[in-house]
């Protein structure tokens, strides 16, 4: 049974996830059999209280989130393998609170975030979309969804920029890009994608598996890094956190940051001011406690 969801798996998902989703998979079905209960034939309630308890482990969103991935990709093999013709936990979203607060421990330089553009490629054919797609966190502050969701038609390397769309939460914004960043892309663009692509799409980014990149990609690149950084928190979030943090730090007017990082409204790039703030004024009474 596992092999057969690997090979499943393995047409819609990164290596590293993968074996992610297995381990949490082989919990999922033991955690059922205990019960005396058959996972394929699982009931909403019956996967509802499965998560209820997972939550008493996993303190961390992300982790739970991931856990009801991999159950939700189970149920789709299971349907593909028409043994199901339904996906009980489809509609389900978990929405554990996550902290709005940013922590400026796990927060990092621009000559840190650079560090991350020498990572040890296991795949040449890959070497300038990787470097393209992290230069978009360290320098531009890209979300994951927002580069898994760039068009062909959103660069323009006549004039070296790059355009994100509009969300719910970020305003549309067009952006300069560096000098190695177009030469990133220039080569992505002629010598990788082509050979990438499996299926015609309008998409830019390609992943290993010729298919249009999800997220979990960017995910692993940065997952890969984490060696660097020992003592901080390094994903996306922090990158983006950081790239804000810095042009803030740098003196750059806050109106000018809001509209590079997209923020709709101007309270979202003053909390990152209050925190720059805050920062200096420990700094002070460190050095200078007062009496």
């Amino acid at each position: 049974m596992n092999e057969q969801i690997k090979q499943y798996l393995k047409r819609h998902l990164e290596p590293k996830t993968i074996k992610t989703y297995l381990t949490y998979l082989n919990h999922f079905f033991l955690s059922f059999e205990k019960k005396n209960l058959n996972p394929k034939t699982a009931t909403y309630n019956q996967i509802l209280e499965y998560i209820g308890e997972k939550r008493s482990h996993y303190k961390n969103s992300d982790s739970l989130n991931c856990i009801l991935s991999s159950i939700k990709h189970y149920f789709d093999y299971l349907i593909e393998k028409q043994e199901r013709t339904d996906n009980p936990v489809k509609s389900i979203k978990l929405r554990d609170k996550q902290s709005r607060d940013i922590q400026v421990q796990d927060l990092f330089t621009t000559q840190e975030l650079e560090l991350l553009l020498n990572r040890k490629e296991r795949y040449l054919i890959l070497k300038n979309r990787n470097q393209f797609i992290i230069s978009l966190l360290i320098y531009q502050g890209f979300k994951t969804g927002e580069i898994a969701n760039l068009e062909l038609s959103d660069v323009n390397l006549k004039d070296g920029t790059i355009t994100v769309k509009s969300s719910i939460k970020t305003n549309n914004r067009t952006l300069k890009l560096k000098a190695n960043q177009v030469y990133f892309l220039m080569n992505y663009l002629n010598l990788e994608r082509s050979f990438l692509l499996k299926e015609q799409t309008s998409k830019l980014f390609i992943s290993k598996l010729g298919n249009t990149e999800k997220g979990e990609g960017i995910h692993y690149l940065i997952e890969s890094s984490k060696h660097l950084f020992a003592t901080k928190k390094l994903n996306p979030i922090t990158i983006r956190q950081s790239v804000i943090y810095n042009l803030l730090k740098s003196g750059n007017d806050l109106r000018i940051v809001q509209v590079f990082a997209g923020h709709k409204y101007p309270t979202a790039t003053e909390r990152y001011k209050q925190t720059h703030l805050e920062e200096l004024k420990n700094q002070v009474l460190k050095f200078h406690p007062l009496q």
